[in-house]
C-alpha cells in the first residue's frame, strides 16, 4: 500500500512541533547545538544551518555547519547572527557537508570574515573549487550533450541548459584556497565532545553527516530529510554512474545509531525516527524502480520517457534537469543489476529494456 507523504511524515516525531528560528537567529535543539534557518529562492525554499559550540587551542567560539548560497540576503542575516547569537565569540571554523551551492557558497567568506579553516572532504572539496573556477560539468555544453543522449532534445531547453555555463558559480563565487580534510570514521572533538564523520554518496560525492554519540545528535545533511527524498542523479561528469546503489548503500551506515537519535537535516525540521525514515526512503526507491523496470518491459524507455513514471507532475526546467538525473539513476541501477540491457537509437538517445523477455 502506498502511504501519501504526510502519512508518511506521520510516523516521525517533530520535538519541536512546528517551532522554526527567526531569521538572523537561532534555535537551541541540544546542549551547545544551535538551529538556524535562511532561505533559498528555489522551491526548495530553505536551508537549516547549524551552530556548535566550540573551543579549538584555547579559544572559545563557534563551529559553523554549511553557510547557504552566496547572496546580500544570506550575509546580512550571518552578520544579525554575529552581533546577536555568538555571545561576543567567533566564529573558529566552518565545517561543510557536501559541494552543492546552498551548502558551500558562503563558505569563502565566511573563512576569510573570521580567519578560519574550512573542513570538508577532499572530493567534494575539489568538485566545488572545479565548479567555482570553470564550466566543467557543471552546466553549458557537455550538460547539454547528457541530457540530450537521455532524451531530453526540446531545443529551446538544452539552449537554456548551455547557457547555464556559469550557474553554479553564480551561486558559489569561490571555494578557500585551503581545507582541513573530512574522512568517513573520522573523530572531531567539537566544544569537548566527540563526533563521528559518517560519508555517504550518490546524491554529492563524498558528503559528510557527523554523529555525537554523546548527545545522540546526528547532523545528516542531504543524506537523510524527513519529507522529501534526497536527489539522487547521474552527472554528465560521471554519465556511467550507479548513483542509487551508492546511495542505498550509504543509507545503511546509519542503521546501527540509535534508535532514538536526534536527527538535524539540511531541509525540513530536527526529527527523530531515524530507522523509520530510513526504511520509508528504501521503500521509495524500490517502489520506483518497479515501476521504471516496469515502464522499459513494455517498450524501450529512456530518461526523458519515465520523467512521467517517477514525476508525475508538472516539472520546470531547473526541475527537470534534477527530475532527469534521477531518472537516469534509476536506471543504471536497474541496468547494472543486469535487469535492463541499453542501446542507444539512431538519434543517439540511450534507451533501456528489459534484458529478459517475460
Amino acid at each position: 500500500m502506498n502511504l501519501s507523504r504526510d502519512q508518511l511524515e506521520a510516523r516521525l516525531h517533530y520535538p519541536l512541533a512546528t517551532q522554526l528560528p527567526e531569521r538572523g537567529r537561532s534555535l537551541a535543539v541540544a546542549p551547545g547545538v544551535r538551529w538556524v534557518r535562511m532561505s533559498l529562492p528555489f522551491a526548495l525554499d530553505h536551508i537549516n544551518l547549524w551552530l556548535l559550540r566550540d573551543e579549538i587551542d584555547g579559544r572559545q567560539g563557534w563551529t559553523v555547519v554549511d553557510c547557504c548560497i552566496a547572496r546580500d540576503e544570506a550575509r546580512a542575516d550571518w552578520e544579525t547572527l554575529f552581533e546577536h547569537e555568538l555571545g561576543g565569540l567567533p566564529v573558529l571554523r566552518v565545517i561543510v557537508t557536501h559541494m552543492h551551492p546552498d551548502h558551500i557558497g558562503l563558505a569563502d567568506w565566511l573563512c576569510r570574515r573570521w580567519q578560519c579553516a574550512l573542513w570538508i572532504s577532499a572530493t567534494d572539496y575539489a568538485m566545488g573549487r572545479l565548479g567555482s573556477q570553470s564550466t566543467t560539468g557543471f552546466g553549458g555544453q557537455l550538460a547539454a550533450e547528457f541530457f540530450a543522449a537521455h532524451g531530453l532534445t526540446d531545443p529551446d531547453s538544452l539552449a537554456l541548459i548551455r547557457g547555464r555555463a556559469s550557474y553554479y558559480p553564480s551561486l558559489v563565487p569561490s571555494v578557500p584556497d585551503r581545507f582541513q580534510r573530512l574522512l568517513d570514521g573520522m573523530p572531531l572533538t567539537i566544544g569537548g565532545r566527540q563526533w563521528r564523520c559518517i560519508s555517504g554518496h550518490g546524491h554529492a560525492p563524498e558528503h559528510m553527516a557527523l554523529y555525537c554519540d554523546d548527545l545522540q545528535v546526528l547532523i545528516s545533511g542531504d543524506m537523510v530529510l524527513p519529507r522529501i527524498s534526497t536527489n539522487v542523479s547521474v552527472h554528465d561528469q560521471e554519465p556511467e554512474a550507479d548513483s542509487l546503489a551508492l546511495f542505498l548503500d550509504s543509507l545503511e551506515k546509519f542503521l546501527p545509531l540509535p534508535v532514538d537519535t536526534l536527527v538535524l537535516p539540511s531541509h525540513g525540521r530536527p526529527f527523530t525516527g531515524l530507522h523509520e525514515r530510513i526504511r520509508q526512503l528504501q521503500d521509495h526507491h524500490r517502489d520506483r524502480l518497479a515501476e521504471v523496470m516496469q515502464a522499459c518491459s513494455e517498450k524501450p524507455c529512456s530518461g526523458a520517457d519515465v520523467l512521467p513514471v517517477l514525476f508525475p507532475r508538472a516539472l520546470d526546467l531547473h526541475q527537470t534537469t534534477f527530475a532527469l538525473g534521477e531518472a537516469v539513476a534509476h536506471l543504471h541501477r536497474l541496468w547494472r543489476a543486469g535487469q535492463l540491457r541499453r542501446e542507444k537509437d539512431t538519434a543517439g538517445v540511450w534507451r533501456f529494456s528489459a534484458a529478459f523477455a517475460a
